[in-house]
């Protein structure tokens, strides 16, 4: 055999190292790709358990605000849309005269009766004593009777004008004396307090 073709030892040795490096080498080049894809996989994983977990949640929350009932701990007359905002517990006062809403509100009232000439009454009648006084008959005029008034009923708010109502009184010679009551609360809303009064004759004795 010719020597020249035959490497030395020391190069042969060399060469075996080198492919022995570049076989660890690439086994760990493939061992870190499969590590990569592993944690990949991991993240993907976590994060659609995340999303999962959070619409889960967020079914879970809708689903109680629609069961879940109204609260009714707060006032319901404070949270009326047609009382003016801060108005609800202000009462009518001697001290403060036309101080709140109530005093400035105009209601219309309008009274007729047949036959007409009718002498009309009202009072307050309260069921609350405690804080709204009933009150004795006061006298308006005669059927028909059309006027415009505010509500000026001491200690009257809001809150409790609809434990209030007005006592409306027809008298007239010879006739039964007539009696409607209107809540206050009602009137407030529609503005006017207004009735038509058929008197009845009394029996001839």
């Amino acid at each position: 055999m010719c020597p020249y073709l035959v490497p030395s030892y020391p190069l042969l040795l060399t060469k075996i190292e080198s492919q022995k490096d570049y076989i660890c080498l690439t086994k760990i080049k493939n061992k870190m790709k499969k590590c990569m894809m592993s944690a990949t996989l991991l993240i993907g994983m976590i994060a659609s358990a995340m999303v999962f977990s959070v619409s889960l949640t967020s079914c879970s929350s809708s689903k109680k605000s629609t069961v879940s009932p109204p609260n009714y701990v707060s006032s319901v007359y404070t949270k009326d849309p047609t009382i003016p905002r801060g108005e609800a517990s202000k009462y009518v006062t001697r001290d403060n005269p036309g101080g709140t809403a109530l005093e400035r509100t105009i209601i219309r009232w309008y009274f007729d009766s047949e036959p007409r000439g009718a002498r009309v009454f009202w009072r307050v009648v309260s069921s609350i004593p405690d804080q709204v006084k009933n009150t004795n008959e006061t006298y308006l005029g005669t059927t028909p009777y059309e006027d415009t008034r505010s509500f000026n009923i001491l200690g009257l708010t809001y809150n409790n004008s609809r434990d209030v109502q007005i006592e409306i009184k027809l008298v007239r010679t010879g006739y039964m004396d007539q009696i409607k009551r209107f809540n206050v609360r009602q009137a407030i809303d529609q503005m006017e307090i207004g009735s038509f009064f058929e008197m009845v004759k009394k029996d001839s004795e």
